[in-house]
């Protein structure tokens, strides 16, 4: 198991190599508050499909197949130049397969994302261009119908700075399109391509590991979200819309992304991502969040849709379809074709079939706070994942739960006390129950519900840290008093790609007290559906896990007592998915008494999930969170405003309501940015 330190060293890593991973190469000047301003931007920062860096990004132009080598910033020609001379070779053949998707009869665009040479046939993108102009019809994917009929699409293979001519493909249809929440990626059949016109980009078969030596090649488009248009200039010199190469490099992968932070803007969207060395795609792009990251579709996972796809285990071959207009026969073969390029990739082909696999490992011991020290778990509770394990005993019965005293106001005593948070917005959405009362009681925490979201507004937990004890974890169930109908138990759960049930009140939290009985009644009550929302299984920021043990290691130490609050947002856009309302935000609320000052304190968190949710995207993009999964502490009167819940008078305990800024926030890299005082 990985200590908390590891875990920080990890992200302190991570952060380092986004301010310079090629630390050999890099100039004398350093990075400081220009490395702080790319890392650690305020949390609200536009999100674009994006700028990542100010500096050593460089974008180049790409004149007759090859990349120009002119650089704004001399400090760029030491760190570049060499680099992209030595990968000339397979840049070239790169450069030649990637395209612009041009439409004809669109009410909006006459072109609408870049697309790459996976096969003599096929085309890769992403789905969200593709949904630009296909769509599921009875018999397959059509394509729309445009101004004058149905729409029609070509790839241009050319579309170069200064360059008039054009090397022009018919798309016949569209073969696949990755349903959500899936890969962000379509293949679309083109005409047969013969000889050495462009050589397919042979796709990685391997996951990609962090490097500083790739490059993105597609066609940015200007785009107006960019919050630094000065910027946009600088580096594009005001030249849109044709084939680009942005060096950059990989800083993370993740189970279906590549990190990368090769300048991109909307309109890269289905770029390739190519290894400077090997000349295989490690990516295709998708998204960005402006000066934090890119991300793109893992190349392997690209490779094996397509195996899937001629093998015939995924997709279709669409028919070739009748046009309202015939194209002209210049627009169905190639226009001036460059000149034949040798080295050509071969080599045989295998035919994988996706598939998941599940394994269990057992259970994994228990979170404990011993004296001072802290303990992360083995296998957090905040995204669950063994999404299959549901109550099969008996079913409770309400008055089961007669016992249950919940949420204690005075826990951290009489003069501290601290009130259940009223619900004030929606709150014709609070289920109510016949007595008149709205907080369901567990065993040292409460839950109140919301009906139409069927799921808790918020969890309200007193954990003492000098009486928590190890239990065994036990199986999802519902809650008797609460009618079935109002719980969610699967629909959006199981394995993936659906979610996970993620605790508001954390398992280990609970489970204290002065008998085994009393803690396992803890963690049991915990594993009630009214404690869980839809998360996804990667959604496990160690920060955020260990907000709770980390402000219990500065409570008052003769008790180690806290009080926590922790809900979703619940906002307007949330999607919906497997018929389930998905919260993208979550907010959580520490309270206790602090072991030097002897006073309250209360300080408030967010966390998103948004970067591991691929919402609908704008056509020249997906526009995710800059958050990058990053835990960020927050004025608790901006969680009142947001949640539309008050705590009271407790948001004058509140460190950050000293700031006198609007809307203090501080992204978290470990435990230790946590301002208590």
């Amino acid at each position: 198991m990985q200590t908390l330190e590891e875990k920080v060293r990890l992200l302190r890593a991570y952060n380092d190599s986004l301010l310079d991973e090629d630390e050999e190469l890099a100039e004398a000047e350093s990075v400081t508050n220009e490395g702080l301003e790319i890392n650690l931007p305020p949390e609200r920062a536009v999100n674009n499909e994006s700028i990542i860096m100010r500096r050593r990004r460089p974008v180049l132009a790409i004149r007759n197949g090859q990349a120009e080598l002119m650089f704004q910033d001399q400090s760029d020609v030491g760190i570049w130049k060499q680099r992209l001379e030595e990968a000339s070779g397979v840049l070239g053949r790169a450069i030649a397969a990637v395209g612009r998707i041009e439409l004809t009869g669109h009410p909006d665009f006459s072109w609408v994302g870049t697309g790459w040479l996976v096969h003599e046939r096929y085309l890769a993108t992403n789905r969200h261009v593709a949904e630009e102009f296909a769509q599921r019809g009875v018999a397959g994917f059509e394509f729309q119908t445009g101004l004058d009929g149905e729409m029609e699409v070509s790839i241009d293979l050319l579309q170069e700075i200064g360059r008039e001519d054009k090397q022009i493909f018919r798309i016949h249809g569209v073969s696949y399109i990755e349903e959500r929440p899936g890969l962000d990626l379509a293949f679309l059949e083109v005409e047969q391509i013969a000889g050495e016109i462009a050589t397919p980009i042979r796709l990685s078969t391997s996951p990609a590991a962090p490097t500083p030596l790739v490059a993105t090649i597609g066609y940015p488009a200007f785009d107006s979200r960019i919050p630094e248009p000065d910027l946009m200039e600088q580096i594009y010199g005001n030249v849109y819309d044709k084939k680009r190469l942005a060096p950059g490099a990989i800083t993370a992968v993740d189970e279906r992304r590549v990190l990368h932070n090769c300048t991109t803007l909307g309109g890269n969207s289905g770029s390739a991502v190519i290894d400077l060395r090997s000349g295989e795609a490690l990516g295709l792009h998708f998204s960005g969040s402006f000066l934090r990251t890119n991300y793109a579709v893992r190349g392997n996972l690209v490779k094996e849709r397509l195996d899937a796809l001629l093998n015939g285990t995924i997709g279709e071959r669409p028919a070739v379809r009748r046009r309202s207009t015939p194209r002209s026969r210049a627009s169905q073969v190639a226009i001036t074709p460059p000149p034949a390029r040798s080295g050509a990739v071969g080599g045989s082909t295998s035919i994988t079939i996706p598939l998941v696999v599940t394994v269990s490992l057992g259970e994994a011991a228990p979170a404990a706070v011993t004296g001072r020290s802290l303990a992360l778990p083995a296998r957090p509770d905040f995204a669950d994942e063994d999404d299959n394990r549901i109550e099969t005993e008996a079913k409770a019965k309400p008055e089961d739960y007669d016992d249950r005293e919940g949420y204690a106001p005075e826990f951290l005593g009489e003069e501290f006390a601290v009130d259940l948070p009223e619900v004030k917005k929606a709150r014709g959405d609070v289920l109510t129950f016949v007595s008149g009362e709205h907080e369901l009681k567990y065993e040292h925490f409460s839950v109140v519900m919301n009906k139409r979201r069927r799921m808790c507004f918020f969890s309200a937990c007193n954990s003492d840290g000098a009486r928590s004890k190890g239990s065994q974890r036990s199986t999802w169930r519902y809650d008797p008093r609460v009618p079935e109908d109002l719980q969610i138990m699967k629909e959006c759960y199981g394995n993936p790609p659906k979610f996970s049930r993620g605790h508001m009140t954390r398992r280990e939290d609970p489970a204290w007290g002065n008998s085994a009985s009393e803690v396992q009644r803890g963690s049991d009550d915990s594993m009630h559906v009214t404690n869980a929302t839809p998360q996804m299984q990667s959604f496990n920021s160690p920060i955020w896990l260990a907000l709770e043990d980390y402000a219990l290691q500065n409570a008052r130490e003769a008790d180690q007592k806290i009080s926590v609050f922790t809900g979703p947002y619940f906002q307007k856009n949330d999607p919906t998915m497997y018929g389930v309302r998905i919260p993208i935000e979550f907010w959580k609320v520490i309270v206790f008494v602090h072991d030097e000052t002897g006073e309250l304190c209360a300080t408030g968190y967010e966390m998103t999930q948004e970067d591991n949710l691929e919402q609908p995207e704008f056509v020249f993009g997906d526009f995710v969170s800059p958050q990058l999964n990053m835990s960020t502490q927050v004025a608790i009167s901006t969680i009142e405003a947001k949640a539309g819940i008050s705590f009271g008078d407790l948001a004058d305990f509140d460190p950050l309501a000293q700031e006198g800024v609007e809307d203090p926030r501080f992204p978290l890299l470990y435990p230790e940015q946590i301002r208590f005082i």
